[in-house]
């Protein structure tokens, strides 16, 4: 591709026809200093371990459940 952005080739030279390079466009809103400081650095102290709520729970939603459908199935058969 010899002329950015597939221009027509019989405006190529209309000075209105200026592309800026992807570079400079990306460039011209950025202030100078645009390296930013990193929000969660790499390394340092190990994760804590999730801590996941007891079995007893799941067992008793399960179980109740299972209870619900019986009675329902038991009081409407």
């Amino acid at each position: 591709m010899s002329i950015p952005h597939e221009i027509d080739p019989r405006a190529h030279g209309d000075p209105r026809n200026r592309y800026v390079t992807d570079e400079q466009f990306y460039r011209s809103d950025r202030p100078a200093d645009s390296a930013l400081p990193e929000d969660r650095p790499r390394g340092g102290r190990p994760p804590t371990p999730l801590k996941h709520r007891g079995t007893w729970g799941t067992v008793a939603l399960i179980a109740c459940i299972i209870l619900l459908i019986a009675v329902g199935i038991a009081l409407f058969p």
